[in-house]
């Protein structure tokens, strides 16, 4: 969605009423698809692409012809149907969606129209239509975002490059909660869930956003943001099953206490088969988790609103890794079981103090365990966050806050995995402060601020930012902005020791199995990055929006692995050889590109979405022997394609269709491809949904990704057909 057209407003519109599909992304640049499908090389064949395209049309075609005119007539036969359609496509018209806000942007409510960054809303509209069953699956919709699925339970998810399974240039939150892992500085996607019609909206920054954020928000910022409990009363349950999704079902109920105070629970379950190897055999990766939550918001006359959340969850998955041994065949392949647990508790304090004031005080408490016969870890994670603010005079917008966060870890050693120490404790303290300056009422604002940080790895760290916003006419703006953005040392690069393969004896070896390993290095330090980006937006019409956003980063002191001396060592036995490889910062890089994004209704029931992104990235590696450094460039795709088209028909009928062209990984080893997903649902009634998704659909199977750092197998993602019930009660 566009930064300036979403369904979502301040107070939370219903989920009875649903968002509106009027989630405009503008694009200033249009690719010509039926040249872009000439050049397309996939996996097979050109004559492959140009049949998908087709494909697409065609369906395309079937929507038009139940829109005919006997059709029409149907409709306007149906007064219920119209005023849906009313509700749905038109009550909001694109001047009303301009002034819609986001808060990940500046920390406080704003326009989508004056942000000054690269910013896309996925609304819960956009998520129920998509198909989506999981967050990943719904983020593959946001452009300039590289989304590839490893298995059934791993995905590699970055913004503008470096993307792999541990992408770890990328800040996510949920609610304002950071999942960011610092052991390994990345996400375990597989435990960031929650119930989908939950979920009100995501906001996806690509670009820093480090200034209000804090370190590791180097190439973007997601905001998982759920609805508030007001807006989820009464009772909701989803079910369904298919040929991947093998089963899954979801139960929540809302109610009011009293006048101001509302709650919700709910509870989730969902099955995932094994996906497939590239023989198409099972590839032992299936998923299982159940989780559970409540949240309860409070809303006082003398203005404040409390809010308090939490949710448990508990999960087991497969996974076939490959273990070295220092003994024939010093490589052995094992099916093997990880087990997930974990739980939070999240509470909010906002008091308005005055029209010009206001403050947010938040604390949360996060408990996570993941257990392989690898690895253990437990972690206790506790944070506390306040911010305030003020409106000082009629051209300063100012905003400043205090944090501090506390980690706590306890480690499991394995044969391929080991920390020292195994139990570490480290704090984070946080500041940061941002003005908004009017220079030209309505027409010309400047920003700047800048975030300080202090932790026990690296120590002191400033983000600064500023950034330009200059509104020419009521329906266009044009934004620039420089940052500085910082990615702090996770504790696998201060303290790990990790083997993942074995070197048989040879001559070079004396006749040892040598053992590669990664050593943690306590000197390595921050990684860092100056941002400049440039952002063009524009509503053309009442029925169509363009969105364009340019970018150039320029990467130093990136990781690297550096070759140590040589040691012989006697345990385990036998004796064997010892190469380190230690962990530095000795790579640069340059990375720029352009996302583009285009909304077009051609008709009030038929909303059209195409986008396009592109990358390029260049590795400086003389000053490192890492012979992997130069990988980062053949992990992203340097084109990526999404054609989105939704029909609201008549009888209460959708049809939605997805195409998505993804160019090839080199390193990844992953061929481009095109796919197409396709969903259809149907509302009997306006409390009972059913809908049939496919995804996938052009293939029996595919590569997206294969992680060549790591021990689990490829596996390759399958076709998928399921279908859903969903009844409001």
């Amino acid at each position: 969605m566009s930064p300036f057209l979403t369904s979502y407003t301040e107070d939370n519109r219903s989920e009875t009423r649903g968002a509106s599909p009027w989630n405009v992304s503008g694009t200033t640049r249009q690719v010509p698809l039926r040249k872009k499908h000439k050049e397309f090389h996939g996996m097979s064949g050109s004559g492959r692409h140009t049949h998908s395209a087709h494909c697409l049309l065609a369906l395309s075609l079937v929507g038009l012809a139940l829109y005919s005119p006997n059709a029409q007539q149907a409709l306007a036969a149906d007064p219920d149907r119209q005023q849906e359609l009313a509700s749905d496509l038109t009550e909001l018209s694109l001047e009303d969606l301009l002034n819609v806000k986001v808060t990940s942007v500046t920390k406080q409510a704003q326009p989508l129209a004056q942000t000054t960054a690269a910013i896309f809303v996925l609304t819960q509209e956009d998520i129920r239509r998509s198909g989506a069953t999981s967050i990943p699956e719904a983020l593959r919709m946001v452009p300039g975002l590289q989304v590839a699925r490893l298995d059934s339970n791993k995905w590699a998810i970055s913004s503008r490059g470096f993307n792999n399974r541990s992408a770890n240039k990328l800040l996510v939150l949920i609610d304002g909660r950071s999942v960011y892992s610092p052991l390994f500085s990345g996400v375990h996607w597989d435990i960031q869930d929650t119930l989908m019609e939950d979920i009100d909206r995501i906001e996806v920054i690509r670009g820093p956003g480090a200034t209000l954020w804090g370190a590791n928000a180097v190439n973007g910022v997601i905001n998982v943001i759920t609805k508030k409990a007001k807006d989820t009363q009464g009772g909701l349950l989803v079910g369904g099953a298919g040929t991947e999704e093998r089963g899954f079902t979801g139960v929540r109920y809302g109610t009011t206490l009293s006048d101001s105070t509302h709650i919700r629970a709910y509870g989730k379950f969902f099955a995932r088969d094994d996906q497939a190897t590239a023989t198409g055999d099972p590839a032992t990766d299936s998923w299982r988790q159940s989780r559970g939550g409540m949240r309860m918001d409070h809303s006082a006359e003398n203005g404040n609103f409390l809010t308090l959340q939490g949710d448990f969850y508990q999960g087991e998955y497969r996974e076939r890794n490959a273990l070295p041994t220092l003994t024939t065949p010093f490589l052995q392949t094992a099916d093997q079981k990880g087990h997930v647990t974990g739980g939070n508790l999240l509470g909010r304090w906002t008091h308005t103090v005055s029209p010009t004031s206001s403050f947010t005080l938040q604390a949360y408490y996060d408990r996570s365990e993941r257990s392989t016969p690898q690895s253990g870890e437990k972690r206790d994670i506790a944070d506390i966050d306040f911010q305030h603010h003020l409106a000082a005079g009629p051209n300063h917008n100012l905003v400043w806050g205090l944090g501090y966060r506390f980690t706590n870890d306890q480690l499991t050693n394995g044969e391929t995995l080991q920390f020292s120490p195994s139990s570490r404790v480290l704090n984070l303290w946080s500041g940061f402060v941002q003005d908004e300056i009017t220079i030209a009422p309505k027409t010309l604002a400047f920003t700047v601020g800048s975030k300080i940080e202090h932790n026990d790895l690296t120590g002191l760290v400033v983000q600064p930012n500023g950034r330009l916003r200059w509104t020419p006419t009521d329906h266009q703006t044009v934004w620039a902005s420089v940052s500085r953005a910082v990615r702090t040392p996770s504790r696998a690069e201060d303290d790990a020791r990790i083997s993942q393969t074995t070197v048989p004896p040879s001559a070079a070896t004396g006749g040892l199995p040598a053992l590669p390993t990664f050593a943690g290095n306590r000197g390595y330090g921050n990684e860092k990055t100056l941002a400049y980006e440039l952002g063009y937006r524009n509503q053309l019409s009442t029925t169509l929006s363009v969105d364009l956003a340019a970018f150039y980063n320029n990467y130093k002191d990136l990781r690297t692995v550096e070759a140590g001396a040589a040691t012989v060592e006697a345990t385990p036995a036998p004796l064997h050889l010892l190469l380190p490889f230690n962990a530095s910062n000795k790579l640069r890089a340059e990375t720029y590109g352009v996302e583009a994004t285009l909304e077009w209704h051609p008709l009030d029931w038929w909303r059209i979405q195409p986008s396009y992104t592109y990358l390029h990235m260049h590795l400086y590696t003389d000053r490192t022997t890492d012979p992997t450094a130069g990988n980062a460039t053949g992990e992203s795709p340097a084109h990526q394609v999404s054609i989105r088209s939704l029909m609201s028909l008549p009888h209460n009928i959708e049809l939605d269709l997805w195409g998505r062209y993804v160019d090839r990984l080199t390193v990844a080893r992953a061929p481009s491809y095109f796919t197409l997903d396709a969903r259809i649902g149907w509302r009997p009634t306006k409390q009972l949904e059913l809908s049939l998704v496919g995804q996938n659909l052009l293939d029996s199977h595919r590569p997206e990704f294969r992680e060549l750092l790591l021990s689990s197998a490829p596996t390759e993602i399958q076709r998928s057909v399921y279908g859903k019930v969903t009844w409001r009660f």
